[in-house]
């Protein structure tokens, strides 16, 4: 059975767009912040932290370079896939943050947001 797998962008990555500066993924980080609000819970899930530079090479290879956009939710086969997930092939998956958020809760227990 494959579980559920969290690909993030790696936080503190340059842009060699603005070079002498480091960022965080304006999506990636109130996750990050539920992770770390949990680190108990870390181990239900598989978590990827990715370049932000592409290819993303990671992310390609389970979904395709259509959809190297992050952060993104894959789903295992341990729990069926929400209705609204988006797919490609046998492939379910969400991006929406705020929908991540609610399914890290819903399927693997962190905390829920107020």
């Amino acid at each position: 059975m494959s579980r559920d797998r969290l690909f993030l962008l790696s936080p503190g990555f340059a842009d060699a767009n603005h070079p002498g500066e480091r960022f965080v993924c304006p999506d990636c980080i109130p996750i990050e912040g539920l992770l770390a609000a949990a680190p108990d819970l870390l181990g239900k899930l598989d978590i990827s932290h990715h370049p932000f530079a592409r290819p993303r090479t990671g992310v390609i290879a389970a979904l395709d370079a259509d959809h190297q956009g992050l952060p993104v939710l894959i789903f295992g086969d341990e729990q069926p896939a929400p209705a609204d997930a988006e797919s490609v092939g046998s492939v379910r998956f969400v991006t929406d943050t705020r929908r991540i958020l609610d399914l890290l809760a819903e399927r693997h227990g962190f905390p829920k947001l107020h």
